[in-house]
């Protein structure tokens, strides 16, 4: 079997099962390919190093990567199709002992669910959309890699734009999915269009809202504040562990505490979590949004040190599973 081939084989089975993402684990001289399936990572099969060289090289290649290098990381992108179904593919590589690890995150390229298909509390919902009545400010989403960020940001900008007309754009690494009536910006670091250059530009498009893919460094965070402080709407994503953290990580990244103060409208801290049958919300996924929302009151508190988990009413990840658990939407396991 030839390595297209071979590529299309592993595609077409992992996107069959619905997972997020492949893992190639080069050990000796086998490679172990694992799927990442509503969370959980499962072994799927074992190739030869043998097998999996010119397979490397060729995802490399349609991906835009440097085939000969294999001393330094690289990232690269590109689609696959399956029936009338397409995804973007997005790949990293990591050089290991005479070869290299690569990793694919599959994003599928399908109609964004609405936001009252996202959570499994209604109430979250309605506190969301209450943040994006503002029309200027800093709101954001937090939570480890695969939550759900992303699609959730979609979902927000898509409730908006059914209420009015709003001069929409977005700074993406990489755009993974198509928006209507959406300014989507691919940022390309390798070209000299990072985050921060691409803000500089959107600005000068009046833009009522923007939103960062990701703020992944100081400079971007900077620039978000100010965006937020210049009577933007501005929404992003950050990687913190939960809500109250979100405002350490901001501190850490130079931003100063009555800057958040003024702009930071609001914190939710995403997590899915697998359901049971009886409780799925999200047809074949299984699985269901819980957020821990920082928002007034507790957001003021939290500006001031005081954890909002010092309160046995917030609704913490904690209270929210178990709140799942009393209500039958997930087992014991998931607690």
């Amino acid at each position: 079997m030839n390595a297209a081939n071979q590529s299309h084989m592993i595609l077409a089975s992992a996107t069959s099962l619905h997972a997020s993402d492949i893992h190639f684990c080069p050990y000796g001289d086998y490679v172990y390919i694992y799927y990442r399936i509503h969370g959980v990572r499962h072994p799927r099969q074992t190739i030869t190093l043998a097998q999996y060289t010119p397979l490397l090289s060729y995802l490399k290649f349609i991906s835009g990567m440097d085939i000969g290098e294999m001393l330094t990381p690289q990232n690269g992108v590109t689609t696959f199709h399956q029936g009338e179904k397409a995804y973007a593919l997005r790949l990293s590589t990591l050089p290991i002992q005479e070869t290299e690890s690569l990793a694919i995150r599959i994003l599928p390229q399908q109609q964004i669910p609405n936001l009252d298909d996202l959570f499994l509390f209604p109430y979250q919902l309605q506190r969301m959309k209450a943040w994006i009545s503002h029309t200027a400010g800093l709101i954001l989403l937090t939570g480890p890699t695969g939550c759900g960020k992303t699609t959730t940001l979609y979902a927000l900008l898509q409730a908006m734009l059914r209420e009015r007309s709003f001069q929409t754009i977005t700074l993406e690494d990489p755009i993974e999915n198509q928006l209507e009536d959406i300014l989507q910006v691919q940022v390309n670091e390798k070209a000299g269009m990072d985050y921060n250059a691409g803000l500089k530009a959107a600005l000068r498009h009046d833009p009522d809202i923007i939103m960062v893919g990701e703020i992944r460094d100081a400079a971007t965070a900077h620039f978000a504040i100010r965006a937020a402080q210049t009577g933007h709407l501005v929404l992003s994503s950050l990687h913190a562990k939960n809500a109250y953290g979100t405002i350490f990580r901001l501190l850490e990244m130079g931003i100063k505490k009555t800057d958040l103060q003024q702009t930071l409208l609001a914190v939710a801290s995403q997590q899915l979590i697998p359901l049971l049958p009886s409780g799925n919300k999200e047809g074949p996924l299984h699985r269901a949004a819980i957020a821990e929302l920082l928002e007034g009151h507790h957001l003021e508190q939290a500006f001031q040190g005081i954890s909002p988990y010092n309160n046995p009413h917030y609704p913490s990840f904690d209270a929210l599973r178990r709140k799942a658990y009393a209500l039958g939407f997930i087992d014991q396991a998931t607690l």
